[in-house]
């Protein structure tokens, strides 16, 4: 595989560079360092790229997709996360809007494609249940047919940003009998029909991103059904593969990667810097190791997809080692900026004879390292990844 870029490459990358310099908000600048992000902070950016034609990178130009290649597209994550951009939230754009043009009916993505490219509507997914995570196929959330109406009861749980959601989309179950996936169904649900609570979970780092969702007695109109009724299992299969791919962050990472060794550079009290330590220095080399072999990985299943060829394994394995590396740069983010990570309340800056401890730059360590304990779990945990990979690439 050939990584030079082209000029055409580099002049591509000049121009996002420079779309970026000239029209990413000033007031989002930052924005890793805030716990004030609302709706409309999250939107901003995507309504830009969305008015642009650069919301959905991945999407077929059919359906108002850029038509970049793999090459374009790695380009134009790597300058998103350089300038450290509020990223698009995947719901919409990665997740469901692929689902609808796929699956979808021609009133379906008429309906519901524009809106998603322009940052108009907040989707929210509703998959997992208490006591239906890893094991997805056990979902108990029904929902019955009325006339031209489902009836749909149940509790999801872990609903990430249903807050601010106007639509879901929610895997129910409409067949109770045979195998478990053979009952499930694909529906898209207005969050704002009555019979839906949203109640906050708020996580350890402090912050309220997960919700809990109930669904009593909600009417869905069954022209919300996407495919066909009791085949929802291989929308959230196709689902799944791409939210795994893009789990993986591996853009991000590499800014992190450069972040961590401003870290190590710091002096300490004692004058010394963490970075000449040797045994904290192969702990970074290693990490660059790492990330290298995996963005090969993710240029390969760009490269498929290109090709016309859904993400095969290889998501399983970004997903995989995509959250390790996430995780593994927040661990040693703690150990640089040791005592100074502990002390830490959300929205806490310090306040009379209360000041918060250390620099500035440690007071987010402890939040993002209590926060990344979840991404080896969602998009379907890593021990679940690595029982793919055994079946589909070692025969097992």
């Amino acid at each position: 595989m050939n990584l030079a870029f082209t000029d055409e490459d580099i002049a591509f990358r000049n121009e996002i560079r420079a779309f970026i310099e000239e029209n990413y908000p000033a007031r989002l600048r930052g924005f890793a360092d805030r716990d004030d992000m609302g709706k409309e902070d999250f939107l901003e950016w995507h309504r830009i790229l969305g008015a642009r034609g650069w919301s959905a990178p991945a999407w077929p130009t059919q359906y108002g997709g850029p038509g970049w290649g793999p090459t374009q597209r790695y380009i134009f994550g790597e300058e998103l996360a350089r300038a450290q951009t509020v990223p698009i939230l995947p719901f919409g754009i990665n997740m469901v809007g692929p689902v609808i043009y796929t699956f979808g009916t021609q009133e379906q993505k008429d309906r519901f494609l524009p809106p998603i490219l322009k940052g108009e509507e907040w989707w929210c997914q509703g998959y997992s249940e208490p006591g239906s995570g890893s094991d997805l196929a056990s979902l108990k959330t029904k929902a019955e047919r009325d006339g031209d109406y489902y009836i749909v009861n149940g509790q999801k749980t872990w609903t990430t940003l249903a807050q601010h959601a106007d639509w879901g989309f929610f895997l129910v179950r409409t067949k109770f009998d045979g195998k478990p996936q053979e009952g499930i169904s694909f529906l898209l649900i207005d969050m704002k029909t009555p019979g839906i609570t949203v109640r906050p979970i708020i996580t350890i780092d402090g912050g309220h991103e997960v919700n809990e969702v109930w669904l009593e007695n909600v009417r869905v109109p069954v022209a919300n059904l996407v495919g066909q009724e009791n085949m929802g299992w291989t929308c959230a299969k196709f689902l799944l593969a791409h939210e795994r791919s893009g789990i993986a962050g591996v853009a991000r990472s590499k800014v992190g990667i450069k972040r961590l060794k401003e870290l190590a550079r710091a002096e300490t009290m004692e004058g010394a810097s963490l970075i000449e330590d040797a045994d904290f220095s192969r702990k970074i080399a290693e990490l660059e190791i790492d990330l290298t072999t995996l963005e090969i990985t993710e240029l390969r299943t760009l490269a498929r997809e290109q090709a016309g060829k859904g993400p095969g394994p290889e998501s399983s394995i970004l997903k995989i080692k995509g959250t390790e590396i996430q995780q593994r740069l927040t661990e040693l983010a703690m150990e640089a900026v040791g005592n100074y990570a502990a002390p830490y309340v959300r929205g806490f800056r310090g306040d009379g004879d209360n000041m918060a401890v250390g620099p500035d730059y440690a007071h987010w360590t402890s939040p993002n390292y209590f926060n990344m304990r979840k991404t080896s779990i969602y998009g379907g945990s890593n021990e679940i990844q690595r029982n793919i990979i055994a079946k589909m690439v070692l025969g097992l």
